[in-house]
């Protein structure tokens, strides 16, 4: 790893007051997470077409995020 991804990992777990393991194991969970949303919703969008924008917009309100605006 490099010294300066270790050190922002060592702030990081400091600032939730956890240990450098612990911060690791839950990052690599997340990102685990993540590629397991992104496989299902390639499966999603393979079986019943794209995703419209106005989906897009909708799911984002619901999980707190604002619209994309750099859609053409």
């Amino acid at each position: 790893m490099p010294p300066e991804l270790g050190e922002g990992v060592r702030q990081a777990a400091a600032r939730q007051g956890t240990s450098v393991s612990t911060w690791l194991t839950e990052a690599a969970a997340d990102k685990l997470r993540n590629e397991l949303l992104g496989a299902a919703l390639d499966q999603w969008e393979a079986e019943d077409g794209p995703f419209t924008q106005a989906e897009l917009d909708e799911a984002a309100s619901r999980v707190g995020l604002a619209p994309r605006s750099d859609v053409a």
